[in-house]
């Protein structure tokens, strides 16, 4: 089908996930750029601390789970668990997600969907986040 490039500053990341999943399932080649600045709301330290927990949880390392520390592997997991990734649509859906933590230059100069806004609550963003962990 198509391709649709999103652009991730200032954008809820599940919304931006959820939005994301729903088009990878309809077919289209989801790419989400900037996504160290996508936000997650609510109180930093309660954030921060969910993740941490998230990341110490698992015993033996070679099987898992697994938890990302870079940027846009922490969007592309919170898109996987939109996504029935067990079943073998959810999988191919998956694969057609591609999240960067920059913009690549070969998505530089295409039209970009505004995912996000400035907001008015407490927000944490994804940068801030990966260095707290």
């Amino acid at each position: 089908m198509g391709e649709v490039v999103i652009d991730a500053h200032n954008a809820l990341l599940g919304r931006l996930a959820s939005y994301a999943a729903k088009q990878a399932l309809r077919g289209h080649i989801v790419v989400i750029v900037n996504c160290a600045e996508a936000v997650i709301s609510g109180n930093a330290r309660s954030i921060i601390g969910e993740y941490q927990v998230a990341r110490a949880r698992g015993g033996y390392a070679q099987k898992g789970p697994y938890f990302p520390k870079q940027p846009q592997r922490i969007v592309k997991r919170t898109i996987r668990g939109m996504l029935p990734h067990r079943q073998h649509r959810g999988l191919d859906a998956l694969k057609r997600v591609r999240c960067y933590d920059r913009v690549p230059t070969t998505y530089a100069e295409v039209k970009k969907i505004k995912a996000g806004k400035d907001k008015r609550i407490r927000t944490i963003s994804i940068r801030e986040l990966v260095r707290a962990l």
